[in-house]
């Protein structure tokens, strides 16, 4: 059995989930874990000196629990699939666990400056869309809680900015992806760049 850990980033609304959602499809053997599922509660995250709501820091997730998701699935990939129910058991009928390559598709606007997930994720992804195309659709989607009148430009994009250059000083062999081209574009060209590494994987015995 082998593993292969693909990491999904990007600036909010860049289109990361819908790639993320689908490449789980497309993928044998794959599991997704993403980083909203992990976000603190929201009357313990802190508020800065404008009033906004400062969501778009590690410190707003529990990146421990999460960490221990992706550790879980490190230890025993088959057992982490079969725990989250059937619907998540993609093999094929009649193939064999131990000659497979097992993928956890990560997705997130912050793993990549999480240094501990980071480094283990071998395929970095990385969506991203100019400053008017992100904000309205930001603006089109509804929030729990809602955003508050200027938190895209007060808060939303200079954190995505600040946070690019953390994670560009510290990551590297990341591709970046137009998220501005049409979706089947994105999943065609990342799904071949996957099953290229899934091939080697599995030739490199």
């Amino acid at each position: 059995m082998k593993t292969l850990v693909l990491g999904v980033g990007g600036v909010t609304n860049g289109g990361k989930s819908t790639l993320s959602k689908s490449l789980y499809k497309q993928v044998p053997n794959s599991c997704l874990i993403a980083q909203d599922e992990y976000f603190k509660d929201d009357s313990v995250v802190p508020v800065d000196i404008n009033g906004f709501k400062q969501y778009d820091m590690l410190d707003a997730i529990h990146m421990d629990t999460m960490m221990r998701e992706v550790e879980s699935w490190q230890k025993d990939p088959v057992a982490f699939l079969r725990q989250r129910g059937p619907e998540h058991t993609t093999a094929s009928a009649g193939e064999e666990e131990e000659e497979e390559v097992y993928v956890l598709i990560v997705e997130g606007f912050l793993i990549f400056n999480h240094r501990p997930l980071n480094e283990l994720i071998y395929k970095k992804y990385f969506m991203e869309v100019p400053y008017d195309i992100c904000k309205r659709r930001r603006s089109s989607r509804v929030y729990t809680p809602p955003d508050p009148p200027g938190y895209f430009d007060g808060y939303v994009w200079p954190m995505y900015l600040k946070n690019r250059l953390q994670m560009e000083s510290m990551v590297s062999g990341i591709l970046f992806l137009d998220g501005l081209k049409p979706k089947e574009e994105l999943l065609a060209a990342v799904c071949k760049d996957v099953c290229q590494e899934i091939e080697r994987l599995r030739e490199d015995d």
